[in-house]
């Protein structure tokens, strides 16, 4: 136990620390790239029109592809129609028994379709591929951050991530037509993940890139084109450099890239934006998807540890973020083992038992609660940095309520690892807010 929380402070102080000292880069030239933003679409006919007027408004000089992931509404129709005004909208299309298997099988459809429609003579070290949520929207001068001189501006960087943030995070009736408990519930629901993206995850992936270990995520990733080109040379994988059928493609797709030799960073200067989930069913379904990807992670771990890319501070924090969920479910097994222990005790050595909780109960729980103290410092830096006209007492209140939204690690954790074990690896898209009933069929792939 103590070895468990002190890894959590170590990791926890080296992330602050890197949050705090941030220094900001001026932007590159977007000119000096060919830009390429897909996005990947299934039953998105809520959404998809309004990303694609966004992404254009805010970068007018990338192409964008949809990939249409065989969907059952009218997706399509509305890509079509937005092509049919734009030319440098493109809609990829994919059918079924090929389609709806995981979206690294989609990115790598557009992968192929972009490099086919590429002329011979392109600079593919010039062209970037970003990847955007059908729900996503860049912030205006993004392009320019993303190839900066630390991020892409620098010929050896193969992959950046730019910032999350949930754009509903100010959202006062997130549920229209429901009671006040709902309502606060869905507000505080989706300010912890904007808490989580903007502070708590952000000093992770500062402190990664420091330590060279820098993690994709599936909104707001951009990879130079011979990067993915590298990949492709791997036995099996011609014409797929993204992991296809994992449920954490955009990770892995980082390890991939780091174990090739490629350098990879994080640019906090700009950010996308997208839904936070109001529902705790979809926010649960959405999570234990990603503690069980993190899971299949694991098998990374030999690679890692012999490559000559990885330094050995970045080894250790990939070995964290590995373990993670798998420490969160040894932890709730222990916690029935240990009740069951002392529950035995006191039936067979009532005296010595009630004793040593008197006297050690105590400073366990002293040490528990001083051990996950340090969440509540995110919201205060949250409201720091990105809501200062806040008063404190609300980033104090925002920073406790991370200390217990930071327990449903455990919960998600124990599913996924319920689901390993049950053979269930399938892949589920999380709906949206605005649908309110399941579109299609499910697939073999989903559970």
């Amino acid at each position: 136990m103590v070895f468990v929380f002190g890894r959590f402070l170590v990791y926890w102080a080296g992330s602050r620390h890197a949050y705090r000292h941030n220094a900001p880069a001026e932007p590159g030239d977007p000119a000096a790239f060919q830009w390429h933003l897909v996005i990947p679409c299934r039953d998105e006919e809520a959404v998809v029109t309004q990303t694609l007027d966004g992404l254009r408004a805010a970068a007018p000089e990338a192409h964008l592809w949809v990939i249409d992931d065989d969907s059952e509404d009218t997706t399509r129709d509305l890509v079509l129609a937005a092509a049919d005004r734009d030319p440098r909208v493109h809609l990829v299309q994919r059918r079924r028994p090929h389609a709806r298997i995981g979206k690294g099988a989609a990115l790598n459809a557009a992968y192929r379709e972009i490099s086919a429609w590429l002329p011979p003579s392109a600079d593919r070290s010039r062209v970037v591929i970003g990847v955007v949520d059908a729900d996503g929207q860049l912030e205006p001068g993004t392009l320019g951050q993303v190839c900066n001189p630390k991020a892409l501006g620098r010929e050896d960087t193969g992959a950046v991530q730019i910032g999350v943030r949930m754009r509903n995070a100010d959202d006062e009736l997130p549920l229209p037509g429901r009671g006040r408990a709902a309502n606060a519930l869905a507000r505080a629901l989706v300010r912890m993940q904007d808490v989580e993206f903007r502070a708590n995850n952000a000093g992770m992936q500062l402190l990664r890139r420091r330590t060279g270990s820098v993690g994709l995520g599936g909104n707001g990733q951009f990879v130079r084109l011979t990067a993915l080109d590298s990949l492709t040379v791997e036995e099996g994988r011609a014409g797929r450099p993204w992991p296809e059928r994992a449920l954490l493609e955009d990770y892995e797709s980082g390890l991939d890239l780091r174990l090739a030799g490629w350098r990879l960073t994080h640019v906090t200067e700009t950010n996308v934006s997208q839904e936070g989930l109001i529902s705790v069913r979809r926010f649960l379904t959405q999570r234990t998807r990603w503690a069980q990807g993190n899971m299949q992670c694991l098998r990374y771990t030999g690679r890692v540890l012999r490559s000559p890319h990885y330094t050995p501070a970045g080894k250790a924090e990939v070995m964290y973020t590995f373990l993670q969920p798998v420490v969160c479910v040894l932890l709730v097994l222990l916690l029935p083992l240990s009740l069951a222990i002392t529950a035995a005790g006191l039936v067979l050595f009532p005296a010595e038992t009630a004793d040593f909780q008197l006297r050690y109960g105590p400073w366990m729980l002293l040490a528990f609660v001083l051990a996950t103290l340090p969440m509540v410092f995110w919201g205060l830096a949250y409201r720091r940095h990105v809501h200062p006209d806040r008063s404190r007492l609300t980033g104090l209140l925002w920073g406790v309520l991370v200390w217990l939204y930071a327990y449903h690690l455990f919960v998600v954790a124990t599913r996924a690892a319920a689901r390993m074990l049950l053979g269930r690896n399938g892949w589920a898209k999380t709906r949206r807010n605005a649908e309110k009933v399941t579109v299609g069929a499910p697939t073999a792939l989903e559970s």
